[in-house]
């Protein structure tokens, strides 16, 4: 599922990260790689502040959307 629909305060793993090349790049140098565990902290107007690997990240809606968590 898209880590849009998490549960704020829940933790998930990154399972794959989709979009173009440039995208899937600026995810990974963020620190969304596969297997990492990110959290949502808060959700305001459809954008997510997420926890992962102990830095806070701010993400859109429809760059949540292509990071992929179980």
């Amino acid at each position: 599922m898209p880590l849009t629909m998490a549960a704020v305060g829940e933790q998930n793993k990154v399972f794959r990260v989709n979009g173009l090349d440039d995208t899937k790049r600026f995810l990974t140098n963020l620190g969304f790689t596969e297997g990492a565990e990110v959290t949502v902290i808060s959700r305001i107007a459809g954008n997510l502040i997420v926890n992962i690997r102990d830095s806070r990240v701010a993400l859109d809606e429809v760059m949540a959307k292509k990071i992929m968590i179980h």
